[in-house]
């Protein structure tokens, strides 16, 4: 937040002898990509990474070229399929496979958010005709909207084999054990590559990881789990274009 802050500080306080120089720049976009998500449990659930899609749209200000920085307040609204995909594994560490069907078992949680991230942003390059690397970062909240759940085993006959010592709270009901908490922020940072072009507008794509600090179940002592947050990486591609350009955009390069 305190970073946030400070960038729009450097946005909107006019400055008597200014070093850098103005900018008032606005565009907006769309974006796609994938989220790549394990939670972090406590009790650990050994999974592998949940691959679901992330689109959205972005807005971006861009209030100040200092020295040979290009500051940027960039807000998004997402749609994201987060959750996890578990690895069921017996008190030997191996898969474990379902006497019925003779195939591994699986079990996959699909969680559905829509994000709000707000980013400060950094770039060094062109800003309206080739390319520009840049970093982000920010704080980012979620809310909840549904779930559902995937697997190829009932309920009732799931312990052919005697899993190991992991936690099955999460898988062990014939009802899925619904989220809790459906308010979700935490912190998210990145890089990436924009190629800008006068007249078609902005093509960019970056890497990100954002860290749930939040937990989806409860995390009282009397409830199973002491955490249960998100962690995410997500690759995506946007395309932007101009709103508002400063005046003398012809002089920039």
């Amino acid at each position: 937040m305190l970073l946030c802050a400070a960038f729009v500080l450097l946005c909107t306080i006019p400055t008597m002898a200014q070093v850098g120089e103005h900018r008032n720049d606005f565009a907006i976009g769309a974006s796609a990509g994938v989220a790549l998500n394990k939670v972090g449990f406590t009790p650990n659930v050994p999974q592998n990474f949940h691959v679901g899609p992330m689109f959205g749209a972005t807005f971006r200000y861009t209030c100040e070229k200092y020295f040979k920085s290009i500051c940027s307040i960039q807000a998004e609204v997402n749609y994201a399929s987060l959750g996890w995909d578990e690895n069921i594994m017996d008190k030997t560490d191996r898969p474990v496979i379902n006497l019925g069907t003779g195939k591994e078992e699986k079990y996959k949680r699909t969680m559905n958010y829509v994000q709000v991230p707000i980013l400060a942003r950094l770039g060094w390059g062109r800003e309206n005709q080739g390319g520009q690397f840049y970093v982000v970062a920010g704080p980012q909240i979620g809310f909840f909207l549904s779930e559902s759940t995937t697997s190829n085993f009932e309920y009732t006959d799931r312990y052919n084999v005697d899993p190991s010592n992991m936690p099955v709270s999460q898988i062990d009901s014939m009802e899925v054990m619904p989220v809790e908490n459906k308010f979700d922020y935490g912190i998210t940072a990145g890089v990436g590559f924009e190629y800008s072009m006068k007249r078609l507008g902005h093509f960019a794509i970056d890497a990100r990881y954002y860290y749930g600090l939040g937990d989806f179940y409860g995390n009282a002592k009397k409830d199973f789990f002491g955490r249960s947050n998100h962690g995410a990486i997500v690759v995506k591609l946007s395309y932007l274009f101009d709103i508002k350009k400063t005046k003398d955009w012809k002089n920039i390069k």
